[in-house]
Order: C-alpha cells, then sequence, then structure tokens
C-alpha cells in the first residue's frame, strides 16, 4: 500500500555512503527528507543531488537531515559522488543509500511500473520528528524537482507544527499566515498579539507569530 500523509514513516537498516544505518536511529529527533533519483550517472539527479549539496546550510538551519537513494551498489554511488562535486561544483556529504535489493524503494512505493519497472521515480518525503510522514511529492524521471519550493514547504510544515495557522498559496517565510478555523476570532485576538486581520469570518490573517 502506499504511504500517507500521517504514516510512520517505514524503519530500514541500509548500507550507503555514510556507512550502516538504521534509518529511525540515524534521524534522531531531527525533521528528515529522503529522497529517490532513478539512476546513479544521469543528467537530471546529477542536478539534483548538487543542489542539495549546495543547500546544505538552508537544511542544516532548519533541523533537517537529507539522505538519497536509487538502486544502484555502493561503488556507482562512490564514483557519481566525484562527477557530482566536479560538475555541480559543490561537496556532497549527505548520506547515499545503495538499494540494491529495492528494499527501501519497495517499503515507500518508489518504483511505479507504468512509468519504468527498474527505476526509482522522483519521490520526496519528508518526515518529521516524531517519524510521520509529513509531505509526500512524486515527480517523473523526465523532470527535476524544485528544491526551492521543498524549503519552502518545510517552512510552512515547521511553522503550522507550532502555532495554530495555516499558509496561504504561495506563501513564504515572513509574510502573513492564516488563524485556523479551530480558533474563534476571540482567542486569536489572545493568541496572536501582532494582530489580527478579518477578511471574512472564515479567513482571518495574521502576522507570521515567530518573526
Amino acid at each position: 500500500m502506499a504511504l500517507r500523509l500521517g504514516d510512520i514513516a517505514p524503519d530500514f537498516t541500509a548500507e550507503t555512503t555514510a556507512g550502516t544505518i538504521n534509518f529511525h536511529e540515524w534521524l534522531g529527533n531531527s525533521w528528515g527528507m529522503i529522497f529517490s533519483h532513478p539512476a546513479d550517472f544521469t543528467p537530471v539527479c546529477t542536478t539534483e543531488l548538487g543542489r542539495t549539496a549546495q543547500l546544505k546550510d538552508e537544511f542544516a538551519k532548519r533541523g533537517v537531515k537529507v539522505i538519497a537513494v536509487s538502486v544502484d551498489p555502493l561503488d556507482s554511488h562512490t564514483e557519481w559522488v566525484k562527477d557530482i562535486n566536479e560538475t555541480q561544483n559543490t561537496t556532497v556529504d549527505f548520506p547515499m543509500i545503495a538499494d540494491k535489493d529495492r528494499q527501501v524503494a519497495e517499503l515507500y512505493d518508489m518504483i511505479h511500473p507504468n512509468a519504468s519497472e527498474k527505476a526509482t521515480v522522483r519521490s520526496v518525503f519528508i518526515i518529521g520528528p516524531d517519524k510521520k510522514i509529513k509531505l509526500t511529492l512524486t515527480y517523473p524521471a523526465s523532470t527535476g524537482r524544485n528544491f526551492t519550493e521543498i524549503l519552502r514547504v518545510i517552512d510552512s510544515l515547521q511553522l503550522t507544527a507550532n502555532y495554530q495557522v495555516a499558509t496561504p498559496a504561495d506563501w513564504t517565510e515572513g509574510q502573513d499566515v492564516i488563524v485556523v478555523p479551530a480558533v474563534s476570532t476571540e482567542d486569536a485576538i489572545k493568541k496572536f498579539p501582532k494582530g489580527v486581520t478579518i477578511v471574512k469570518p472564515y479567513l482571518r490573517t495574521t502576522p507570521q507569530p515567530n518573526k
């Protein structure tokens, strides 16, 4: 069965470029992102893993651990990293899972037979400190992911986990947010001292509370 939001992210033990890891132990109390790529030594994947490495500080400041996976063996990953570092002018220092037996790919439903019987699709899973899946994204092999959007969603997930707010369309860090319907206007005024704007009884905004 496909994994759904709120499900516990499946645990596993696997060989990676950083040694053998137990996934839940490796995550600890951090947020995490596990993302799959169709194959080593392919052009789009090279740019994606390079971009992830370039964004190391952005993931770190959000407390997000990153790990990649494909069904290629460990020696292939190790050689490919050299190409990524060279062509993308970066240093890949996050683990890459060598999933040659497809254990992780099958646990996370990363192989879609109607797209490819062998290669993993471009899946993204954002996982919270409670080990629950907070976001899933699936891209076709032909389309590289937008990592700026992934960071934007992480910002929203972390904000809305701690405050009774939601984020509107195209929201980015620092912009006004929406007070969730479960909070009455009277309570919202007390809860959000920066002010509450009532657009409609069901649509109320407030400045981002943690800024």
